[in-house]
């Protein structure tokens, strides 16, 4: 079919014009990300109970969903309530995966190996999403493994409202926390660890976190409770940075705040809101200072309310937080949960989770939005999603990498071998050029003035390395097209500088 293929000398980047022009352009890089619950069965496993080939293909159901939707991450909950969803030393397994905790799942396999592996198959990165205070959901204390912390160190449990938390200033908790973190990143291919906004519990009327002892007895001198519960959560946030970078400099670090860092009526610095509660002032943490101070790669506010909602507004509080994050990637938490299910009739509207995107993309500081939660667009929002995968989704987008001052390929060519066998093309990446690269990424045009890799119209294919380092692509799908170029993404998630290609 191809008479002959050679390698360009020369690299063309100049601008293309689209077959189709969305209204809204997409950025080669976005974060487009969805949690997927395991807690009370969310999202995922829909029962613990189910057999293990329902919960895979249930599974397998969401990722299909968000790869058809263009979506390139998923954060999904590893650990829920001092449980694990995977074979851990520190913690029983998860009732929520197998109905009964402790009982490891029969037959026996490993969900967290499965899970990653199934999400980069189809490109995504996969985010392993911890909740490290909560160590109880109920009271239902019957119910425990033996194995579970809550026996095993009855010392580090305080009761607040139905549930028990770890208490976080001890430091062996601390210490705990962070060894759990370092068992993930060192025996799974993950690419980001993440938290959400559970720190210390989001505070009840008439009840009180009773850690006033561990405050007299570790607290420094003049140090008030409250600046000591931050800095407990500030010490953690620091560790597990440290122990992550310490383990594998590339997997991430992500933590999704609440929304509302702090009201402008108790702070000149906060956002014109009225929330109730504040991230800083209630849940003691601190985001500002992690951006600081380089602890985290990314951060993802939870901004859940609609464009115009009076007490918070989205438009504001996405503002607030492009205009005071720094040193890290921002990206957004959206609540299509909130779609015709909530007492704020604007989610009634088609338009208003597509406004919150449109919103997203016009600020040059947001790079990326996360979705809560999986199941929220899976049944009865076909006008919404007709909309995002239109004018939003219609193009593959790529992570953005981590705030890193260098390209690690610093402008080089991954060099390959090929080879065109009945109209596929064959590629092997010789054992030198293979360390840590994760992705091959194509992009063709129907000429060297037409190639522009920045636009993704022209990308076209984003395909998982193996160990091996072969992969092929089938370039036929792409009548009329003469240029291919041909790059590599490293797990830092760099781009290497391209190989042209052309094919006649």
């Amino acid at each position: 079919m191809f008479k002959r293929i050679f390698i360009l000398l020369s690299l063309v980047l100049t601008s293309s014009c689209s077959v189709f022009q969305s209204s809204i352009p997409t950025p080669k890089h976005e974060l487009r990300g969805v949690w997927i619950a395991t807690v009370v069965n969310i999202d995922w496993p829909k029962n613990g109970l189910d057999d293990i080939e329902k919960q895979k293909q249930d599974y397998l159901k969401i990722l299909d969903f968000y790869e058809n939707l263009n979506f390139n991450a998923v954060i999904v909950q590893i650990r829920a309530a001092g449980d694990a969803f995977y074979p851990s030393q520190y913690a029983p397994w998860s009732r929520f995966l197998t109905g009964n905790e402790g009982i490891a799942p029969q037959p026996y396999y490993d969900p967290m190996e499965w899970m990653v592996q199934e999400a980069h198959a189809r490109g995504m990165e996969f985010h392993a999403w911890l909740n490290p205070y909560r160590a109880t959901f109920d009271e239902k204390l019957e119910i425990l493994s033996e194995d579970h912390d809550y026996y095993q160190h009855p010392d580090w449990m305080l009761k607040y409202g139905k549930k028990y938390y770890y208490n976080p200033g001890l430091p062996e908790v601390q210490q705990h926390l962070t060894d759990i973190i370092a068992e993930v990143v060192t025996n799974y291919d993950i690419d980001a660890v993440h938290f959400d906004d559970y720190f210390y519990p989001y505070k009840i009327t008439g009840e009180t976190f009773e850690d006033r002892e561990t405050y007299i007895k570790y607290a420094l001198p003049q140090q008030s409770l409250e600046d000591w519960r931050r800095s407990n959560i500030d010490s953690l946030v620091q560790k597990v940075h440290n122990t992550i970078k310490s383990k594998k400099p590339w997997v991430q670090f992500g933590i999704s705040p609440f929304g509302v860092w702090k009201n402008n009526s108790t702070d000149p610095r906060g956002s014109d809101t009225k929330a109730g509660q504040t991230t800083y002032e209630d849940l003691y943490a601190d985001p500002l200072l992690w951006m600081k101070n380089g602890w985290i790669d990314y951060l993802v506010p939870q901004v859940y309310w609609s464009m115009d909602l009076p007490a918070a507004s989205h438009k504001k509080i996405v503002d607030w937080w492009s205009k005071n994050s720094h040193n890290t990637n921002l990206y957004i938490g959206n609540g299509p949960y909130k779609i015709r299910n909530n007492s704020d009739r604007a989610w009634d509207r088609k338009k208003e989770l597509p406004n919150q995107l449109k919103f997203a993309r016009e600020n040059k500081n947001v790079i990326g939005n996360v979705f809560f939660s999986a199941k929220s667009l899976m049944s009865n929002k076909e006008d919404v999603l007709r909309i995002l995968k239109k004018k939003y989704y219609h193009k593959m987008a790529l992570p953005p990498s981590p705030p890193l001052p260098i390209n690690v390929f610093q402008n080089r060519i991954v060099e390959t071998r090929f080879e065109e066998k009945e109209g596929i093309l064959y590629f092997s990446i010789p054992p030198q050029e293979r360390q840590n690269l994760s992705y091959a990424l194509v992009y063709v045009a129907k000429k060297e003035s037409k190639l522009n890799l920045e636009n993704t119209d022209n990308l076209v294919s984003k395909i998982p390395l193996s160990e091996s380092g072969n992969f092929s692509f089938d370039p036929s799908k792409f009548k009329g097209k003469k240029i291919l170029a041909l790059s590599f993404i490293n797990n830092f998630g760099q781009e290497s500088r391209p190989k042209i290609i052309r094919i006649n």
